[in-house]
């Protein structure tokens, strides 16, 4: 899972401890992963930031700052710990419908394991596996047109200057799992953009983000 043998088992060991089963310590700490978790979160928020920044060199701090924490929000790390395998060896005193009702869980398990690479392993070993391992699984593009949504800022523009917008298919290649759609958007009858995407809302979403910027909107 994380790509190379450990050099300390325990902190592995203590990552898929939650505290629900949590037992103290002789000093009365809980042995958990609660702080693996807390280290995790910083250092995935840091890895994540980096890459963001390195990725989109012209996007203000505002931008970076949202589609970060659409990326390292609960739900998208719960999805990422089930899919990496993560979820069905975490130590908890839930069961069946109980566990579904704490997936928190999940998201809180996979931000330990950041925490116990970071440890054992170093801060250039842990960004890789956050790399190969996390990020991959993010729709980028898809989580950037979520949190800008251009079609909405394409139509309220086209409501002050009184103009008609349409969207319109001009074509669907590829095959029935792995399919390319092209759209044009048009203003006032005109062809202004087009866009392309994985489905037909990507595609308009990518349309109006090209219109945007060749009307010069603020995005």
């Amino acid at each position: 899972m994380v790509g190379s043998k450990p050099f300390n088992l325990n902190l592995y060991k203590l990552t898929l401890k939650h505290a629900s089963i949590s037992e103290e310590s002789i000093n009365g700490l809980k042995i958990s992963n609660e702080r693996l978790e807390y280290l995790g979160d910083a250092v995935l928020g840091a890895v994540v930031a980096e890459f963001l920044f390195m990725k989109f060199p012209f996007r203000d701090e505002g931008f970076l700052t949202e589609t970060r924490s659409r990326m390292v929000n609960r739900e998208a790390l719960n999805q990422i710990a089930i899919k990496i395998g993560l979820a069905k060896i975490i130590q908890n005193e839930y069961t069946g419908k109980n566990l579904n009702a704490h997936k928190s869980i999940f998201g809180d398990t996979l931000e330990a394991l950041v925490g116990a690479v970071y440890l054992d392993r170093g801060y250039i070993f842990c960004k890789k596996f956050i790399l190969k391992r996390i990020i991959i699984h993010f729709d980028v593009d898809d989580i950037i047109s979520t949190t800008t949504n251009f079609k909405s800022k394409i139509i309220e523009w086209s409501q002050k200057e009184n103009k008609e917008v349409d969207f319109k298919m001009i074509s669907v290649n590829g095959n029935q799992r792995f399919k390319e759609f092209l759209v044009a958007l048009y203003v006032d009858g005109e062809s202004l953009a087009e866009g392309k995407g994985a489905t037909k809302k990507k595609a308009e979403q990518e349309a109006a983000k090209n219109a945007c910027e060749k009307l010069n909107i603020a995005i």
